[in-house]
């Protein structure tokens, strides 16, 4: 089998708070600094365990997600594409574009300013194929670029979009003042085991986006709705032997029926910034 996500970007949690709300998942009440670091070094040790290897950096000073570079860009064949992201976000590109930069082992190329971008969380390859999310982070010219660059065939999804009460009328978020969804990006609805296999929560989905991914010909793992927006449960990493996640038990049986090895840290206190185990990582190879 052919390993993938062998060696991952990881940034500290020197920043991390919740301060802007820039995600519906957000969990208002003062973080436990010292408890999210203390896990996030638990979770980093985790990736090692596993067999993976990590680049660790110092966050970008001052920004309250820099400990989750999954957003800073997609990299893949050589090249690395860098996000654009929301105003309470975008201070971290500079810095991430040094990283990579300083790196020297990739392309490091930049999309228009006027893009939306929201870098692997939008972007998540398997094999040949791109699977990708607009609408929320990520627009339409950039996943296309993506896809183009990298010579992938882009799937192209949507999540399900909060609405108000009229059950039309698009939620803006108050802090990136962009439309919103319970999974923005998309490795909150999906992620990718292996070349050939997929995790994905079906009503994450719009019902043409359902009907798309049914076509596609994957091997599919369905996850429960109520573990995909509690736990996170699709936000993982696999490396196609190993899979580090959160604690969704019905998603953690199912991987360990299939022979994977399933390592789930404690990160309750990283998670209340509205991301898991796979937006703190960025996939270099």
């Amino acid at each position: 089998m052919l390993m993938i996500n062998q060696h991952v970007l990881m940034s500290g949690m020197e920043y991390i708070d919740n301060a802007a709300a820039i995600n519906p998942l957000y969990i208002p009440g003062r973080l436990n600094k010292r408890k999210a670091i203390k896990q996030h070094d638990n979770l980093v040790k985790t990736y090692r365990a596993a067999g993976i290897a990590v680049t660790w950096v110092l966050a970008p000073e001052g920004c309250q997600d820099g400990g989750y570079p999954a957003n800073w860009a997609v990299c893949y064949n050589g090249k690395a594409i860098m996000a654009r992201l929301p105003k309470a976000r975008a201070a971290e590109i500079p810095y991430a574009k040094e990283v990579l930069e300083n790196l020297g082992c990739m392309e490091v190329i930049d999309v228009p300013e006027d893009w939306r971008f929201s870098g692997q969380g939008d972007a998540l390859r398997c094999g040949e194929l791109l699977f990708c999310n607009e609408g929320y982070r990520s627009d339409d010219r950039a996943l296309n670029f993506v896809a183009e660059q990298f010579g992938l065939k882009r799937i192209q999804l949507q999540t399900v979009p909060l609405t108000k009460k009229d059950g039309i009328t698009p939620v803006i978020n108050k802090s990136s003042r962009w439309p919103d969804s319970n999974f923005y990006d998309l490795d909150l609805a999906m992620n990718v085991i292996d070349d050939h296999t997929i995790v994905w929560c079906p009503p994450a989905f719009t019902e043409t986006s359902r009907e798309l991914m049914r076509t596609i010909p994957v091997d599919k793992i369905e996850v429960d709705y109520h573990e995909a927006i509690t736990y996170f449960a699709c936000n993982l990493l696999s490396t196609g032997e190993s899979v580090i996640m959160s604690k969704a038990p019905k998603l953690k049986k199912a991987l360990r029926e299939r022979g994977l090895k399933v390592y789930t840290p404690d990160i309750s206190e990283l998670t209340r910034t509205g991301g898991s185990a796979r937006c703190m990582s960025l996939t270099l190879n």
